[in-house]
């Protein structure tokens, strides 16, 4: 189990750097450019990684609909290149994993056909506010009457 969280947390790490790395690819090259060469070079590592494992997926038994996640990928990567260099990576970073969480309670919803538990409802607010936390702006208190 210590593997799998540490192999999340990573993948956590890796995101966060390739969005970051999209973004100012974003800002000289424009939006669809930076997705273009993020998957150009992932499908030329992937393909390699591949070859040298000697092993080839079969697409032939693959349902059409897999392939939406290529679709959904691509357009990932050029709505975050383009919204992290103009929101900054924090808040951009906040939106893009709130809705992340409040898109899985959601899918979680359809496919169980029912809500989930109100301990994990209560677990994503908990998620949500400590996400909003940071963005909140403290208000100076008033100065109090001489």
């Amino acid at each position: 189990m210590i593997f799998l969280v540490s192999l999340a947390l990573l993948n956590g790490v890796l995101i966060a750097t390739s969005r970051t790395v999209n973004g100012r690819l974003g800002t000289h090259k424009g939006a669809f450019r930076a997705s273009v060469w993020n998957h150009v070079v992932g499908f030329a590592f992937l393909s390699a990684v591949l070859l040298v494992l000697r092993t080839w997926p079969d697409v032939t038994d693959t349902p059409v609909a897999a392939y939406a996640g290529g679709v959904f990928g691509a357009l990932f990567v050029a709505v975050n290149s383009y919204v992290f260099p103009r929101l900054g990576a924090m808040t951009a970073s906040v939106l893009v994993i709130s809705g992340q969480v409040l898109s899985a309670v959601v899918i979680d919803c359809v496919q169980q056909g029912a809500l989930p538990a109100p301990i994990r409802l209560a677990g994503v607010a908990l998620v949500l506010l400590g996400l909003a936390l940071p963005r909140l702006r403290r208000t100076p208190a008033a100065a109090p009457p001489r």
